[in-house]
């Protein structure tokens, strides 16, 4: 039996950074898996867009493929975007069997690669009991969304950290320059940025604007094609799988 196709769903941008950077990240998952089939698609801005792709995958005879969200929330674009592209493939191609894996998040692996972006901008093991991090995410409308950033800061600050705050690049409040501005109201001493996003684009520069206008220490990298990045995209592809695989035998 053939492995399902992995089509990795990302949501798209007019900014090439973001293109560039999705396609880093699924070049690294064919290394770390070779023979798996993987794809990519976008929901809006960048081609090819999920449609096509699955109609193409339709004509070159596939018959199964997980489609993977390349979200860290479950937010909107998971519950009602990515669902009606797919179910609307599944009405024209309905020989083509489509299963959508869950986002990203939460998950020690992208803690994981939060944790070697700010190594590889500067912060030590050392460092961490007198600097105070800004968890900056693009910001959600979504209670669902919001609970799962607040719960990351949490836990984050049981690791080092002398303190953590949340921040939002839209929709809500604060905003990563109130949030440095916060800590060093605070009397924190050293004050780390680390953006909780997967790829550039005008949410992520909004993170980066906000961090330079406060003077923060330290600015990490988005989170990118990480190696930790690339094991969570097959971790959410087996579970789907051996899921598809349970159904298909029953």
């Amino acid at each position: 039996m053939t492995h399902p196709t992995l089509l990795v769903i990302a949501h798209g941008s007019r900014d090439p950074r973001h293109a560039a950077t999705v396609h880093a990240l699924t070049e690294r998952v064919r290394a770390e898996r070779p023979g798996l089939r993987v794809e990519t698609a976008f929901l809006e801005f960048n081609a090819p867009s999920v449609p096509r792709v699955l109609e193409r995958l339709a004509a070159e005879g596939a018959d199964e493929v997980v489609a993977l969200p390349l979200l860290l929330t479950r937010a909107f674009h998971a519950k009602t975007d990515i669902p009606s592209v797919l179910r609307e493939a599944r009405a024209r191609l309905p020989r083509l069997h489509v299963r959508q894996a869950d986002v990203l998040g939460p998950s020690p692996l992208l803690n994981a690669a939060l944790g070697r972006r700010l190594r590889e901008a500067g912060v030590g093991p050392g460092d961490l009991p007198r600097t105070g991090l800004v968890l900056a995410s693009a910001g959600s409308s979504d209670p669902e969304a919001i609970a799962v950033i607040a719960e990351i800061a949490r836990e984050l600050r049981h690791t080092g950290w002398c303190a953590v705050r949340p921040a939002f690049a839209s929709a809500l409040l604060p905003r990563t320059e109130d949030a440095v501005r916060a800590l060093r109201a605070e009397g924190v001493d050293r004050v780390a940025v680390a953006p909780y996003v997967i790829a550039p684009g005008r949410l992520p520069d909004r993170i980066v604007a906000g961090a330079e206008a406060a003077g923060a220490d330290v600015l990490a990298d988005v989170l990118g094609p990480a190696p930790e990045m690339a094991r969570l995209l097959l971790d959410r592809y087996d579970e789907t799988r051996v899921t598809v695989g349970a159904s298909l035998s029953a």
